[in-house]
């Protein structure tokens, strides 16, 4: 089976649990997903059987938003509820004061991911350390907040939407929001990914490839047989011949290619839509 759709994963599952137990409702062998999310957060999961699980690099898969409560005074080496620590009294704040807290975060960010992630340090995952108890060093990274803006705000907790750039740590976010209201220590109590750029979580339903591809459609003007059996193609047969990643339409499949040096390269070959 050859299928593309976003499905919603719970709290409390890891990616690939949850992957296994799609493979079992659907009956399929082969699948994959993009965007992994921990088992402490839910919400859409981009989901791929069969060959398109091949797709997954050339798809409209930015920005990303999501909804997530800060705990303000958690302490948590995780920066969410799995670890917490200790929780300190926190002295209240006005709505319009964490407003503009949030406002202040707009544009691009640098800062440090959390140590429970799923960054590599010398071929080993960062939690995997971290839950070792090694010490380690993780490089500062850049994001773009698009947008945020407070949902609601019950003291001690902070309620807030985001849209992001890909790679954005919302965990990292939510303790630069507790440490710009003053406050040392703050942690995730919630958190839910609303979309991954284009694709919303729709009951599953199937995706059309041609709409959810973000590189440009091309033509191919050439004998299309040889499209659809992924001969070499030439490049005065494309009706765009700028360098760049195009699809093609063979019809009942399309194919992924690369112009670069006036050369036509195959990315991907036949994908069945």
């Amino acid at each position: 089976m050859n299928r593309l759709f976003v499905a919603y994963k719970p709290s409390g599952i890891g990616s690939n649990l949850f992957l296994s137990k799609l493979k079992r409702k659907y009956g399929v062998k082969k699948a994959g997903f993009s965007g992994t999310l921990d088992p402490f957060a839910k919400g859409v999961l981009l989901i791929g059987f069969g060959s398109h699980t091949k797709l997954f690099r050339f798809l409209d898969k930015a920005p990303k938003r999501y909804r997530a409560t800060l705990w303000l005074g958690a302490k948590s080496d995780s920066l969410d509820t799995e670890m917490i620590e200790d929780v300190a009294d926190i002295k209240t704040f006005s709505q319009e004061h964490v407003e503009d807290i949030l406002s202040s975060l707009q544009g691009e960010l640098e800062y440090e991911p959390p140590i429970f992630s799923a960054k590599r340090i010398n071929g080993e995952r960062a939690y995997d350390l971290a839950r070792a108890g090694k010490s380690f060093t993780l490089n500062k990274i850049n994001s773009t907040i698009y947008d945020i803006k407070l949902l609601h705000y019950c003291h001690p907790f902070i309620t807030f939407e985001t849209t992001v750039s890909e790679g954005t740590y919302i965990r990292s976010l939510g303790r630069i929001i507790a440490n710009r209201l003053g406050v040392e220590f703050g942690s995730l109590s919630a958190l839910e990914r609303l979309n991954e750029g284009a694709f919303f979580y729709e009951n599953e339903q199937a995706l059309e490839i041609k709409n959810s591809l973000a590189v440009a459609q091309n033509y191919y003007n050439g004998d299309i047989e040889n499209l659809r059996y992924g001969r070499v193609l030439a490049l005065e047969d494309m009706e765009i011949q700028e360098d760049g990643t195009y699809w093609l339409d063979s019809g009942e499949s399309i194919a992924i290619v690369s112009i670069e040096n006036s050369r036509v390269k195959y990315e991907l070959g036949r994908i069945e839509c």
